[in-house]
């Protein structure tokens, strides 16, 4: 496992990129932005497509200035899976150890093996041609590790797939991105790839590093305007349970898990602001999370009024920073204000569970 540091300033045309990002030796961060924050021109920096105007790149302890592509020992998954069309699925991952001077023998034993890895054996002998969108994106991956690089760049992986399809991809990829320890660093649009893969978060904005730290942390307490934008969903960290999730404190939150997790899994519940409901006092009837709340904030969203939840006395931690969305006349008819204890509510069916990073 490698360790990466960058402290570069990159410049194309009027835009410059000024970022000192670490990713640590086996970790996975990912990266977001907004369109032109510079995500593209930081990944180019990294394959050695764009060379800095100062600073370093060092992987490994190796600085890459002036490194060819080739002897980067980087990998990169984009959003196309690019293959070699002549080539089969098992030539497209031999492809790599080959160049690397591996005989063609023991290429092939490698092939097969990350072939296996990706439960892609039976597409082998299938040309691109063949291969629906996610199977092509399965090879890809392969061919991104079989040349055992200390670093693996993610370039929107999914974005070109099928939505029913994503799930099924995203969550091998993980399993394979933690089974071989590789340095990750993964530039997506897509906040729920944020959750299920990565240990941290960088947000770009102009060019420049805005936010960094622990996803959850960073979704939970956004601390700049792309981050809070993209943190439109409430997030509970906790472990996956047959019921949902549990959180560190036992409280359980019924959800459904649209991926397979372990039982005790490190995982988050996931909702939209717009599926909590708000009490006076707690709820009965149908089957329901409820937790006590103490409103910390009040603020117009759109034709909606977001109610932002504090910690009340005594109550869970893990309740700060969850958002309810409601109407107006309901917070009239509630008789709320800032300061107030209330409960907040949601429905099991409203909630997903999905894996989270470390």
């Amino acid at each position: 496992m490698s360790r990466l540091e960058v402290d570069v300033a990159v410049t194309r045309g009027s835009f410059t990129l000024d970022v000192s990002v670490t990713v640590g030796s086996g970790e996975v961060v990912a990266v977001l932005g907004s369109n032109g924050a510079g995500k593209s021109t930081f990944l180019g920096a990294l394959a050695g497509l764009h060379a800095p105007d100062r600073g370093a790149i060092t992987l490994d302890g190796r600085e890459l200035g002036g490194v060819p592509v080739h002897r980067r020992r980087v990998g990169l998954l984009s959003q196309q899976a690019l293959l070699f069309p002549h080539l089969t699925a098992r030539d497209n991952v031999a492809f790599g150890p080959r160049s690397s001077g591996a005989g063609r023998r023991a290429a092939r034993e490698t092939a097969d093996r990350w072939l296996a890895m990706v439960d892609a054996t039976a597409l082998a002998d299938r040309r691109p041609a063949e291969l629906s969108g996610g199977q092509a994106q399965r090879i890809a991956i392969a061919r991104a590790l079989a040349c055992e690089p200390e670093l693996l760049l993610l370039d929107e992986p999914f974005a070109a797939l099928d939505v029913d399809v994503t799930p099924a991809v995203r969550s091998l990829l993980r399993r394979v991105v933690r089974a071989t320890g590789v340095t990750t660093l993964m530039v997506t649009h897509d906040v729920l790839d944020a959750v299920v893969l990565a240990d941290r978060l960088v947000v770009l904005d102009a060019g420049r590093v805005v936010e960094s730290g622990p996803t959850a942390e960073v979704l939970r307490r956004p601390r700049s305007a792309f981050a809070a934008r993209i943190a439109g969903l409430d997030l509970v960290p906790g472990r996956s349970c047959p019921e949902g999730l549990r959180t560190t404190d036992g409280t359980v939150v019924g959800g459904m898990h649209p991926e397979t997790l372990d039982d005790g899994e490190a995982a988050v519940a996931l909702f939209a602001p717009a599926a909590v409901s708000v009490f006076r006092e707690p709820p009965k009837g149908s089957p329901r999370t409820t937790v006590p709340v103490r409103l910390a904030a009040m603020e117009p969203h759109g034709e909606l009024v977001r109610l932002r939840a504090g910690v009340p006395d005594g109550g869970p931690g893990w309740v700060e920073g969850l958002a309810a969305d409601v109407t107006p006349a309901a917070v009239a008819q509630l008789g709320v204000e800032p300061g107030d204890e209330v409960w907040f509510a949601v429905k099991a069916a409203e909630v997903e569970v999905h894996p989270a990073g470390r």
